[in-house]
């Protein structure tokens, strides 16, 4: 394979409010909830690492000392890969603000957040090499409502509804260089799409949003007009594997994320 990416692990509170989950957990930081014996970093940073054991990764948090005893930070620190990057007011800034750390190492550049606790090193580097392999500057990295249920019933309940197909994400984005960081405008003003419906029309605009709930936009047709609206080609990739596809994002979450962690990372 090419070179290999800069990864950049989300671990920041968002919109810098203590999460439900961190709250019952009695932790400052949601990426320190404990599943399944482990701290959610710890599970993503046991699949960034060795994905590409050359690679650089960076963490966006608010306090780094929260999670400077975790042994995979202790361990990628040791080995000069790792740098904690300061987490800023929202997720894009907190990008930019990486991007800035990192200077032109930084790309290409694959996010994802310190609650994919189901991610692997062998999704990472497919990640990159279909990203690679094409001529898009940003990928995101989706899976098909059916491959998700194959998963797990339970592993989302909300979906974007396309003419052709619907789908939700993986907390998975490549961008190939400086220029593609135009397309991370979407998430300016904090992403979740699913569950603010009013987010879709600041960020892509009221004649897509209208588009879109009318059912008229297939996947490839969707991601065409992202493309125009931002000037960088922006590509979806289906993740067959629908359980990349859940993240630790609530209490249903968990317990989903918990049961596939005991049945695929810890009976293997």
């Amino acid at each position: 394979m090419s070179q290999s990416p800069t990864i950049l692990i989300m671990a920041g509170k968002r919109d810098g409010k203590l999460d439900p989950l961190a709250a019952r957990a009695g932790v400052s930081h949601k990426c320190r909830v404990p599943i399944c014996g482990k701290p959610l970093l710890q599970w993503t940073l046991e699949a960034a690492g060795p994905a590409f054991p050359d690679a650089q990764i960076l963490i966006s948090i608010h306090d780094p000392d929260v999670i400077a005893d975790l042994p995979a930070v202790e361990e990628l620190t040791a080995a000069g890969r790792l740098k904690m990057c300061e987490a800023q007011a929202g997720i894009v800034e907190s990008v930019e603000h990486a991007v800035s750390e990192a200077g032109d190492a930084a790309f290409p550049l694959l996010i994802t957040t310190a609650d994919s606790v189901l991610a692997e090193p062998g999704f990472l580097r497919n990640v990159h090499a279909a990203a690679m392999a094409n001529d898009s500057e940003a990928l995101i990295v989706l899976a098909q409502r059916e491959a998700i249920e194959a998963a797990h019933p339970e592993g989302q309940k909300k979906f974007y509804q396309f003419s052709d197909i619907a789908i939700s994400n993986c907390n998975a984005f490549w961008l190939r260089d400086r220029n593609a960081l135009k397309a991370a405008e979407a998430f300016r003003q904090g992403g979740q799409f699913a569950k603010q419906k009013g987010r879709i029309a600041k960020a892509f605009g009221y004649w897509n949003l209208i588009r879109f709930r009318m059912g008229w936009f297939t996947l490839e047709g969707a991601f065409a007009a992202i493309s125009r609206r931002f000037g960088v080609r922006v590509t979806p990739w289906l993740e067959k594997d629908g359980a990349f596809a859940v993240d630790v994002d609530n209490e249903r979450t968990y317990d989903v994320s918990e049961a596939l962690l005991k049945k695929r990372k810890l009976a293997a």
